[in-house]
């Protein structure tokens, strides 16, 4: 296939970096530890100016947030000394995986952008290799941005896709006929949720015949926006017959944004309400954008959750996972983006930040000094990731669980399994199994005045809706003398429940990314019949614990064969953009 000069560039330098792994990243853990040689953190272990791998294990300790939130915190505050990183925090990004309830706040320097850029821009020279002519037509793209907020020393706190495309690498960034979309920037910076999906939206449908590819970050993201296909058609064919923009979009920079674009069309108009009026809409994405070639979604992890439905949607079109990332760092790409979901393997790229990995059997234990190097990892073998970035974090355990799948020249491939400790998750939520025992323990405490207690519960995403939602089930006893609640109580249960969910639950809740919860109230001797049914395919009569979170179809086939009543959240939690005190 032809490549152009630029791609090919960015081709050789993948193979560069791949084929001379060991070297790069010894290279960039020299850079990281002489750039913060004076820097609190590495001389309170004695660093003394050591750049080799050797001393850097022999005294660096490894971390989690909880044991760097106390330097966080001072960042945080105003403190501008060289606490991690020598270079000045420009920003604080907010992960998705949360402590004590809030987003973990991230520290970052401006180079990083350059860095996250560098790896956006190998992208597309991957996909042409196995997508001809992206460059003959247009990307719907559903892009978002979060709110964000000021720490008390004055830096913002913003996911790390917000500060992305607030950026000038994403505003102002070169023309490219590879990546051209048809979102205005307007529309993906405009804070209210409505307004940025609907124009993005109506951008979609008035360039429909030009559409290669459709994506948004996450698969439940692109979901929500055929959802809200579903529900606001009628006014998008409205604005395309008449050319004029619904009075709902107040936001005078996204009007403007498609002035000149929106011009009567009552052709495309009756296309489109035709298509949408039919109730079976089975492969309404290429019914409506026909020369989509590839849905661009994150369909690992969590994520896989959402395959049947997107491939329903779509009339089964390849689904190309292209990077791996978080708000610490960006690691990585995939190499064979058309692959299959569940054969999706990412090559850590080793110039992004400095790897090592724990072997799965330690990383639920104390921390050993038995780290795996980037290079030295086994194929077939489960491992948590660990990172030391120019921005400051060293030897941080990400939470990533990865599989060794394979190698590319000399950089090992990997393919994500799960967050570590993650039990329930719909977008970019994840709740462990701690927030949701103090979810059902807060909501519990609502029918004990009925007499009522809860023998046990279990949980799982259901992502038939749109948006998904938690269900919770829960198999009660009703004391002698007590009685079963009322309706009114199991459903002020539900969102008794959310309120003590994370700030990312409550805030998916808040935007409607995220379903009302639901709880399904189970007939008694529902858990012992789980347990029969566990130990009917070998489960350990001993060792049997009732599954706090469930997958397995015949499992969940069981439980909703029991339900005696089921009850959703009435209202939504409390979220607010402001961040509690650091404790």
């Amino acid at each position: 296939m032809a490549v152009s000069n630029d791609h090919k560039e960015k081709l050789e330098f993948i193979e560069e970096m791949t084929k001379n792994t060991d070297q790069v990243q010894a290279k960039v853990l020299s850079e990281i530890l002489s750039k913060n040689a004076e820097t609190e953190y590495l001389k309170r272990y004695n660093m003394e100016g050591a750049t080799d791998r050797e001393t850097f294990k022999a005294q660096i300790p490894i971390v989690t947030y909880e044991d760097l939130k106390s330097e966080i915190q001072r960042i945080a505050e105003g403190d501008k000394s060289p606490i991690l990183a020598a270079d000045p925090i420009s920003e604080f990004l907010t992960s998705s995986g949360t402590s004590a309830g809030e987003r973990k706040l991230m520290p970052t320097i401006e180079a990083e952008l350059d860095r996250r850029q560098l790896l956006y821009s190998l992208l597309t020279p991957v996909m042409n290799l196995y997508v001809p002519d992206l460059d003959k037509g247009k990307g719907l793209y559903f892009y978002f941005i979060k709110s964000e907020t000021k720490t008390p020393g004055g830096l913002v706190a913003r996911p790390v896709l917000t500060s992305y495309y607030k950026s000038n690498h994403f505003k102002h960034r070169p023309f490219d006929p590879y990546n051209v979309i048809t979102s205005p920037f307007a529309a993906i910076l405009c804070q209210d949720s409505f307004q940025s999906m609907y124009v993005q939206m109506l951008c979609g449908l008035i360039y429909r015949d030009e559409v290669l590819r459709m994506g948004a970050v996450f698969a439940s993201g692109l979901l929500r926006a055929i959802r809200f296909l579903q529900i606001h058609w009628r006014d998008l064919i409205n604005d395309i017959e008449t050319g004029t923009l619904n009075k709902a979009i107040t936001d005078a920079s996204v009007r403007e944004s498609v002035q000149d674009i929106l011009t009567p069309n009552p052709d495309l108009a009756k296309f489109i309400s035709d298509e949408c009026s039919v109730e079976n809409w089975a492969g309404i994405i290429t019914r409506i954008w026909p020369h989509t070639k590839y849905l661009d979604v994150i369909v690992t992890g969590a994520m896989a959750q959402y395959i049947p439905t997107l491939e329903y949607y779509s009339g089964g079109l390849p689904m190309a996972c292209t990077m791996y990332a978080s708000s610490e760092c960006y690691f990585g790409l995939n190499l064979k983006p058309m692959s299959k979901p569940e054969e999706v393997s990412y090559t850590i790229m080793p110039n992004m930040c400095y790897c090592e990995f724990i072997p799965l059997e330690q990383s639920y234990g104390k921390a050993t000094g038995n780290l795996v190097d980037l290079a030295d990892v086994e194929v077939g073998k489960e491992y948590e990731l660990v990172i030391t970035t120019y921005s400051g974090l060293c030897r941080y355990r990400v939470g990533d669980v990865l599989l060794v799948t394979g190698f590319h020249n000399a950089a090992p491939q990997f393919r994500f399994i799960r967050r570590k400790n993650c039990l329930l998750s719909i977008d970019s939520d994840k709740t462990d199994e701690s927030e949701l025992q103090k979810g059902v323990e807060r909501a519990a405490e609502l029918i004990k005045p009925y007499g009522a207690g809860i023998v046990e519960y279990t949980s799982r995403t259901d992502t038939t809706t749109i948006p998904g939602h938690y269900v919770i089930y829960w198999e009660l006893l009703v004391k002698e003398g007590g009685r079963w609640p009322e309706k009114e109580v199991f459903d002020k249960c539900c969102l008794e429940m959310e309120e003590e969910l994370n700030s990312v639950y409550r805030q998916g809740r808040a935007s409607d990314i995220i379903g009302p919860l639901e709880i399904k109230v189970l007939q008694s001797g529902t858990f012992e019949e789980l347990m029969d049914y566990a130990i009917s395919r070998g489960a350990s009569i001993n060792q049997y614990k009732a599954p706090r979170c469930v997958s397995f179809l015949p499992i969940i086939e069981l439980l909703d064969s029991r339900v005696v009543s089921t009850h959703f959240s009435k209202g939504k939690p409390q979220w607010s953009p402001q961040r509690k005190e650091m404790k």
